[in-house]
């Protein structure tokens, strides 16, 4: 993703005690004022429409009209594979949810069924964020109802023994520009800043990571960072 690759060149903000902020190198670098980065719209929060594949261990809801005994949902196997009554063994892995119903209407065309009509849906959570680096269980999470950075960091069983909870960033698209705030989750956890919100799509990465390569001489000797740093990527 482009804008991961753009954390590595990207400028730097140097805050030393009360200094003034500088920004060094990348002249498109904007720090915004006000330490919290806008909700998305609602067009940031939906990802580009792609064809999805099926996967091992993915749960795919089988529905043939008219035949309610051959709707089920059912598991894909390790190796890819689905079994299905009067239809057999079927590989599904690697298949969009149109053609694994195309091959499952074949199998019952004719022998069973004169014209079938089969759907699949995928079963799967659309609305998810990232959260990586040094947390216990990295991965993607679902966003149900508010989600804050602490419920986040939480959903992924907590930090790591070396995080670095000075340096948590929050990557989000917004109205068409990508965007990364740094947090301090010590100075969140004492009440110095309220929990910010999280929305699907989000990437939040903890302590080493981008983190680094886009806030990365933010913070020296370990201060706490008493509001969030604002950057817009592009």
């Amino acid at each position: 993703m482009k804008w991961w690759m753009a954390g590595a060149a990207i400028a730097v903000l140097s805050v030393s005690g009360c200094a003034s902020e500088k920004l060094v190198g990348r002249p498109d670098l904007e720090i915004v004022q006000g330490g919290q980065l806008p909700p998305p719209a609602l067009k940031d929060l939906i990802l580009e429409q792609r064809a999805y594949v099926i996967g091992p261990f993915d749960k795919v809801e089988v529905d043939v009209y008219g035949v309610p005994e051959l709707s089920r949902t059912v598991q894909v196997d390790a190796s890819g594979t689905i079994a299905i009554p009067l239809v057999g063994t079927l590989d599904a892995s690697g298949k969009t949810t149109s053609q694994l119903a195309d091959a499952i209407a074949n199998r019952l065309r004719g022998k069973y069924i004169r014209s079938p009509q089969v759907t699949v849906n995928a079963d799967t959570i659309s609305q998810t964020i990232t959260v990586d680096g040094q947390v216990q269980k990295p991965g993607l999470y679902p966003v149900t109802g508010r989600m804050t950075l602490i419920r986040a960091v939480a959903r992924a069983e907590g930090t790591t023994d070396y995080a670095n909870t000075s340096y948590v960033v929050v990557f989000r698209r917004v109205g068409g520009k990508d965007m990364a705030a740094l947090y301090d989750l010590r100075a969140i956890r004492q009440g110095i800043y309220p929990d910010p919100e999280v929305y699907a799509n989000d990437v939040v990465s903890v302590g080493e990571s981008g983190g680094r390569r886009v806030f990365q001489a933010a913070i020296q000797g370990g201060a706490l960072l008493i509001a969030p740093l604002v950057a817009i990527l592009n």
